[in-house]
């Protein structure tokens, strides 16, 4: 049965990925993250699963590599300079074609940049999560409850594509306090272990290997069968909130927290007579490119990109869609400089004014 707990968002996420049928995890301590950690220590013993905490980043992943070849649902997490050492182990998930979750509560950068919440992970999660050209689907949750959600299904999602998932959520949401509504524990057994796994093949006369190497002719085979699934992710797998823009002349584009600030300046421009709209993407890979591209330009004057990082990481996705039929501005803060309500409505009452900015 579901129950409702008032939950720090890092920790609601690692329940759910209990309740979801995560029993192993490997990782290494980073701020903003280290809930996650922390309560899988004890819980995931409580429910028959493994928890270690690796030497490095670099150790972690590799044995959510060991995990998730033998059928286990495996994770891990990190922030930014984190996933970085994580890449190269994330892209061998991906070349192995093992399912896992990742999960990023990122902070400010480049470098070591700041402890504090931001959303510089944009680019590296949607364009660049690791060598070789792949993709993961990345969910950019904007509450606790969505983060639940999303991540109580993550592995349906992972194990349908033999393909790692990102979930990308910053600092703010990581430690939020908020009421979840906590779904059952998904009971699994043997018996669900994928036909692929190793501990499936046990005793078996089966001669085929998981690996993240193959011949030139095989690799090539192989990226053409996930260059067609990623074409049916954005045919079937997009999540967006559209909100408000069915007559808006003005449409902030923002995730995560920034929606949730950029939401609360529509509301307010609205009541001030202005036509202001929001595209949310809940899935920042696929974009939801439709959204943006069939808005109606005849009405539509601008668009804004929200985002909690400078430069703004998502302007180029949304310029592809838009086409130079509106101007796209971008609003944001960065360097851990959180985002809040007045910033964000000053900036886009400017724009919708026609003030300066």
């Amino acid at each position: 049965m579901s129950e409702k707990r008032f939950m720090k968002g890092n920790e609601a996420i690692a329940e759910a990925a209990v309740r979801g049928g995560c029993r192993f995890f490997a990782g290494y301590p980073i701020t903003p993250q280290n809930e996650i950690p922390e309560y899988l220590s004890w819980r995931l013993p409580e429910v028959g699963g493994s928890y270690v905490q690796g030497e490095s980043e670099i150790a972690s992943v590799n044995m959510v590599y060991g995990a998730a070849a033998m059928g286990t649902r495996a994770m891990t997490s990190s922030s930014g300079p984190g996933i970085s050492l994580k890449a190269e182990g994330i892209s061998y998930l991906a070349a192995a074609g093992l399912p896992a979750l990742i999960v990023n509560i990122s902070r400010g950068g480049p470098g070591l940049g700041s402890i504090q919440p931001a959303q510089s992970d944009y680019l590296q999660a949607t364009k660049a999560l690791g060598h070789g050209g792949f993709h993961a689907m990345v969910f950019a949750p904007n509450s606790a409850q969505e983060a639940v959600d999303i991540v109580y299904d993550a592995w349906e999602y992972a194990e349908r594509d033999r393909n790692p998932v990102l979930v990308l959520m910053d600092g703010c949401l990581g430690n939020i306090m908020e009421e979840v509504e906590l779904p059952p524990m998904k009971e699994l057994s043997d018996a669900d272990l994928p036909d692929w796994s190793l501990t499936r093949r046990n005793g078996r006369d089966w001669q085929g290997n998981i690996t993240p190497i193959y011949t030139e002719a095989i690799l090539e085979g192989l990226n053409a069968m996930a260059g067609e699934m990623y074409k049916v992710w954005e045919e079937d797998d997009v999540k967006v909130e559209e909100f408000m823009v069915d007559d808006a002349e003005y449409v902030i584009v923002a995730y995560g927290i920034a929606s949730r600030v950029s939401k609360e300046a529509v509301l307010t421009l609205r009541a001030e007579g202005y036509k202001v709209g929001l595209i949310r993407p809940i899935t920042v890979f696929p974009f939801p490119k439709k959204s943006i591209r069939n808005l109606d330009y005849d009405r539509v004057k601008a668009i804004i990109d929200v985002e909690m990082t400078i430069p703004a990481q998502m302007r180029e996705d949304i310029e592809l869609q838009v086409l130079d039929r509106c101007p796209v501005y971008e609003y944001g803060r960065s360097g851990g400089v959180l985002l809040d309500d007045e910033g964000v409505l000053e900036a886009v009452r400017d724009i919708v004014t026609g003030g300066t900015f």
